[in-house]
């Protein structure tokens, strides 16, 4: 073997030079996962420290969607309830959405989150109408569920990633605490994994990302109008 480099080199592979560079990739950025994270420290910074009271004008209550206030199911996914909370959710952030936002491209990654974010709060106006939430949880959790789907649809086990344990933890965290809203977690998961769905159907059909991220578009505006019917009319 002759010396190389990096490592060792068979006498046959030197001799027919064989041997070529491969340049990687450019180092991928992650910027709308980044702005993503700064956006929500930016305003927990505003309306702590600043004393902005953003709890009062933009957070999820039922009633004041019911009153034209439609803004809140989205608005209230960018404040949160403590330090622990925004931490906590940001670093899950950044650590999944980087990943997606490489793995699904830009365009398909922010219509997951803002279509799980949507998820999210129609899952706290279906199961929990009267109470006030805030939280980017359901975008996350609808992070959590894309990632599942599309582990599993090229043949990776979720358990074997360190996917699945983290799922359990903090869905049983999500039954287990009581200040924690099961809704907007529940409904985020649940809208990930569809729009997951949508993404492993359509490379798999082979169809363009436009239409994909207009199938994810589609489910969103359906979102919005459920959550505003839910507001006017909550079921429980």
């Amino acid at each position: 073997m002759n010396v190389a480099s990096v490592g060792f080199h068979c006498p046959e592979c030197v001799a027919t030079k064989s041997q070529r560079v491969v340049t990687g990739p450019l180092v991928f950025s992650p910027v709308l996962t980044t702005v993503l994270v700064a956006f929500n420290v930016a305003i927990w910074f505003a309306s702590t420290v600043q004393g902005t009271n953003f709890f009062v004008d933009y957070a999820l209550w039922g009633p004041l969607v019911a009153d034209g206030e439609w803004y809140r199911i989205v608005t209230s996914g960018f404040l949160h309830d403590g330090v622990f909370h925004l931490g906590f959710n940001c670093f899950a952030l950044w650590i999944m959405g980087k990943s997606l936002e490489q793995f699904l491209g830009r365009p398909r990654y922010a219509a997951l989150y803002f279509v799980s974010l949507l998820g999210g709060s129609l899952g706290v106006l279906l199961l929990e109408p009267s109470a006030v939430a805030v939280g980017a949880s359901g975008g996350i959790f609808g992070l959590f569920g894309a990632m599942a789907i599309v582990q599993r649809s090229v043949g990776i086990s979720i358990w074997a990633t360190g996917l699945g344990p983290v799922l359990a933890l903090n869905l049983f965290l999500t039954f287990a605490v009581s200040r924690i809203s099961v809704g907007g977690h529940v409904g985020g998961l649940i809208a990930g994994g569809v729009i997951g769905l949508i993404y492993v159907s359509s490379k798999r059909a082979n169809t363009p990302n436009s239409v994909a991220v207009g199938a994810a578009v589609a489910l969103g505006a359906l979102l919005v109008v459920l959550s505003l019917q839910l507001a006017a009319n909550p079921l429980i």
